[in-house]
């Protein structure tokens, strides 16, 4: 059997079933059949197991992957997305929603429409001067010039598009180019087959709200009234009936839905048409020049400059702007040319443009509170939802976590009521356009390989977290159905899904502690998985990054290390790797060192061997991080230490550089040197990119294959890092330079002269040849690097 067999590449949960001697699996099934165990330091032989096995070798699990055989840690560039979806998060405001999709911000009223005074209107005739308004800042959609005509030729319209994309602009243009000034708005409410007063000569706007797109009827269940909502809803019939109701009158009509699965239906049909929204830049431009029209010469270069300013465009937060919302952003930019807002608050009021879209996506998305009604808006709401936390993951991984949250917010609102899924609904291309999300092609990392992906990604960098904000701190009912959503998916062990669970679980560890500690976080570590204690390790840990949770994350860690509970310790080292909950990688050192003393000292040798093994992880993700030096002195000083734990922390570390690739080491902390060289071995990575640490690191190497008990575990580990350079010309060249200063004495030179002809001779996968007499005489006695 090659090397490349007995010791892999990287944790690996098939591989470490195989090969494995008596004394590791007794320990494995210790760790994995807790129920199983007898009480520490009880004797076995007299429970009726036979002989006292022998003690465990933590050399036996070098490497082993920290969730045994539940999954794996996953690849660099899941963590990395992971950590970009949460990066752009804004403090939010209080903003009061009127009716009719228009809302108040401070003082000022804004509609569909754009800035002015008044009220919200629901059903009457526009006023003339509103639509002379409307005429002078309009930008045509794309294909108004098709619409128009087909409003003359049909008398009836449907314009299906998004919330603040402008459609009900366009209908008003629209319906003013066929009928003058006299338009009116028909009630929301009411249904297209009700709709009786037509008036003569004139042009009608109506809103289809989706509540209303089927009726209601009750039934006896087991002496219990049920509502069910049947959903025959709007058709091609009752479009035809309206139709021949307006053309006897000689009137028009505009219907204006949101895109969904009306929507989907009635564009197969006669009168449905995409409503496409003009360009942004196109409707920022018109209503600055209508804004500033009496301002100073250069007012209008001086605000379009600002807009694409780089402060501004971060604080907005969204890739494109919808037309409702560039008539927004004109008028801040407009106020801030004449003076009435300051730079700062012009920032601040373009990051609520989030804050508002969440806000209209949620408020009252469970109405009217009866289960068949709101399933469709509440599955739309759980796909924005799913969609925040894996903003950017695969599509069918996102969708299907969407359903899943469907399904607890369905519960809770009725747990009376059986909930199914709908299986051929909102088809794949029109779902994400609720979330103001897109598909695009991309890659998932598996750690050793990338595969091509369909994924889902929002329309702005600050959406997932007004999403989460907007669903935590606005509706506190929807915090049981989140938190045991995302305790599934921290149980999952994709790390595509436990990933992105466990970092936005740390995000909410973020805004509340005691709450998402409590109910969540605890009950993680308390847990028999490893998946769900690494999901909380790596929550506290990202919690930690506000600098006013992290004093409590390090003292729940430090109570926790002290306690005795096994589970909970294993989650406090696990932690640590990632070198924030203590608030340094120095304080991280230091708990490690003591976890390590606590666990030679304890008489469960098992026990011991795990946490050496989990701490030993944590080291080696700390030696990927942004402080390498500090961690290598901390290693030297260990091997120098006469404890037998810190020393045997140590060997493990640097046994885990030498054969783990880097990707499985990622951390929450951006390591842009490395990222190119993920797929290599953590020591090859760092000999790339800190070079200056090449003698300190080939030193800890040099004695720890000198050391009688790691020696073996060490060159096994040393022959996955020479297979691996023999590959790659560049990286055989660093290797080599590194085998010159591992082989100082001549026993140095013959132990590493012995692996070399051992790997040549191996009958399965022999070293290449050329590869192999490169590092031969890199080991030869005077030998330069």
């Amino acid at each position: 059997m090659s090397d490349q067999d007995e010791a892999p590449d990287a944790p690996d949960p098939q591989d470490e079933s195989e090969d494995r001697s008596p004394e590791r699996n007794a320990a494995d099934k210790r760790s994995d059949k807790k129920a199983d165990k007898p009480e520490k330091g009880a004797d076995r032989r007299t429970q009726g197991e036979g002989p006292e096995p022998p003690e465990p070798n933590p050399f036996d699990q070098a490497g082993r992957n920290p969730l045994g055989g539940s999954g794996g840690t996953g690849g660099s560039g899941t963590a990395h997305a992971a950590l970009q979806t949460f990066a752009a998060g804004k403090t939010g405001r209080a903003i009061g929603f009127g009716a009719d999709g228009q809302y108040y911000e401070g003082n000022t009223f804004i509609g569909q429409l754009g800035i002015g005074g008044g009220h919200a209107m629901v059903q009457g005739p526009v006023p003339p001067e509103e639509l002379t308004r409307l005429i002078g800042v309009y930008c045509e959609a794309p294909d108004y010039a098709e619409m128009e005509k087909r409003l003359r030729k049909h008398g009836l319209l449907v314009l299906c598009g998004e919330h603040h994309s402008g459609r009900t602009a366009t209908a008003l243009s629209l319906l003013a180019g066929v009928a003058g000034d006299k338009v009116t708005r028909l009630d929301p409410g009411v249904k297209v087959h009700e709709i009786e007063e037509i008036q003569p000569g004139y042009g009608h706007l109506l809103a289809i709200e989706s509540e209303d797109t089927g009726w209601q009827e009750t039934e006896q269940v087991n002496g219990r009234t049920r509502t069910r909502v049947r959903r025959a809803g709007l058709t091609e019939l009752h479009l035809d009936g309206l139709r021949s109701r307006l053309v006897k009158a000689g009137a028009f009509g505009v219907l204006v839905v949101e895109n969904g699965e009306l929507a989907d239906r009635l564009l197969r049909g006669r009168y449905g048409v995409v409503c496409a929204s003009p360009h942004s830049e196109k409707v920022l431009l018109q209503h600055l020049r209508v804004l500033l029209a009496d301002a100073d010469e250069g007012a209008l270069d001086e605000a379009l400059a600002l807009a694409a300013g780089q402060d501004v465009t971060d604080a907005l937060g969204l890739d494109e702007l919808r037309p409702g919302e560039a008539a927004r952003l004109a008028d801040h930019l407009a106020r801030r040319q004449q003076a009435e807002l300051t730079h700062r608050q012009l920032l601040a009021d373009c990051s609520t443009f989030v804050d508002v879209q969440a806000r209209t996506w949620f408020a009252g998305a469970d109405r009217p509170g009866t289960l068949p009604e709101a399933l469709p808006t509440l599955s739309a709401a759980a796909f924005r939802i799913a969609v925040a936390v894996f903003n950017g993951s695969p599509y069918s991984l996102t969708a299907e976590a969407g359903e899943q949250l469907a399904w607890e917010l369905a519960v809770t609102l009725d747990p009376g009521t059986p909930t199914g899924r709908r299986l051929f609904g909102t088809h794949a291309e029109v779902r994400p356009v609720a979330a103001r999300s897109v598909l695009q092609d991309g890659e998932l990392d598996l750690g050793d390989a990338q595969v091509p992906v369909r994924v889902v990604r929002f329309q702005g960098q600050a959406l997932a977290t007004a999403v989460l904000r907007e669903v935590w701190h606005g509706y506190h009912n929807a915090r049981g159905p989140l938190v045991r959503w995302l305790r599934t998916l921290c149980d999952d062990p994709r790390p595509v899904l436990w990933v992105r669970a466990s970092i936005a679980t740390g995000v909410l560890c973020s805004w509340d502690l005691p709450y998402v500690s409590g109910e969540l976080v605890v009950p993680m570590a308390s847990s028999d998985s490893p998946v769900q204690r690494m999901s909380a390790a790596t929550a506290l840990a990202e919690a930690a990054r506000e600098p006013s949770v992290q004093p409590a994350v390090a003292a729940l860690l430090k109570d926790w290390a002290k306690s005795g509970h096994e589970e909970l310790l294993t989650t406090a080292v696990l932690a640590h790797g990632y070198g924030m909950a203590a608030g340094s990688v120095t304080a991280s050192l230091d708990a490690l060192a003591k976890v390590a003393v606590r666990a030679h000292d304890d008489t469960d040798s098992a026990h011991d061997t795990d946490i050496l093994s989990d701490a030993s992880f944590s080291v080696t993700r700390l030696l990927a991080g942004p402080e390498p030096e500090t961690v290598v002195r901390r290693l030297d000083a260990w091997l120098r230490d006469t404890r037998r734990g810190p020393a045997t922390l140590a060997l493990l570390t640097v046994i885990r550089a030498l054969r783990t690739r880097t990707t499985f080491l990622w951390g929450l902390q951006d390591m842009p040197a490395l990222e190119a060289h993920a797929k290599r071995m953590l020591l090859s990575a760092l000999l790339e990119t800190r070079p200056e640490l090449a003698g300190r690191l080939a030193s800890l190497v040099r004695r720890t294959l000198a050391t009688p008990r790691a020696g073996a575990a060490t060159q096994d580990a040393l022959a996955l890092l020479m297979r691996q350079a023999a590959a790659d010309t560049h990286q055989l060249e660093l290797v080599r330079r590194f085998l010159v200063r591992l082989a100082e004495e001549r026993r140095d030179r013959d132990r590493l002269r012995h692996l070399l002809a051992r790997l040549v001779k191996d009958p399965d996968e022999p070293l290449d040849k050329t590869a192999a007499r490169t590092m031969w005489d890199a080991v030869g006695e005077g030998a330069e690097a």
